[in-house]
């Protein structure tokens, strides 16, 4: 077995060899190009995740590093021009006295550079207020998430977040 391990990366040579002769220059450039993507759609889904949790927990300042200045919102809950004025309605959407858990998945990521369109499906559930019981859910809301994002000096952010409700069961508080 020790032989076996000292020889391993030893086989393994002509492998990376063959490998990098097969590397050309534009092969490269795109590897980078596609890493680089990657890591775009990866900081952007991050910031949509960030927006539900900020969400769920009655983080509304967390908003500040998710939106950009001037961006704007249509949901169910008004429409928003800034993101002040956005961060407001989300405060007074979402109350101490409801609980709302939004599932936030499928978020696919169309990049333009340094602007990208997001589209997300979001399952939101309402309830009440927990005491000393969990309680049960009063209405659930599914609806498609669609974002633009913008690549700013401080990295990615959000400039305009729209909903379109799908489907709803129950009565909403």
């Amino acid at each position: 077995m020790k032989k076996i391990r000292q020889t391993l990366p030893l086989l393994t040579l002509p492998l990376a060899a063959l490998a990098a002769g097969c590397t050309s220059p534009t092969a490269a450039n795109d590897s980078a190009h596609e890493l680089h993507d990657m890591l775009d759609r990866h900081q952007i889904t991050a910031l949509v995740d960030r927006l539900g949790r900020a969400l769920d927990e009655g983080r509304f300042d967390d908003l500040r590093a998710i939106y950009t200045a001037d961006a704007t919102a249509k949901t169910p809950g008004g429409t928003a021009d800034g993101r002040d004025a956005l961060i407001t309605q989300a405060s007074r959407n979402h109350t101490d006295d409801k609980q709302i858990q939004h599932f936030i998945s499928n978020v696919i990521v169309d990049l333009r550079g340094d602007a990208a369109d997001v589209r997300a499906n979001l399952i939101a559930i309402f309830g009440p207020a927990a005491n000393e019981s969990i309680p049960q859910p009063q209405y659930t809301l599914g609806e498609i998430y669609r974002f633009d994002a913008v690549r700013t000096r401080e990295g990615w952010r959000l400039a305009r977040v729209e909903t379109t409700p799908i489907w709803s069961t129950g009565t909403r508080p």
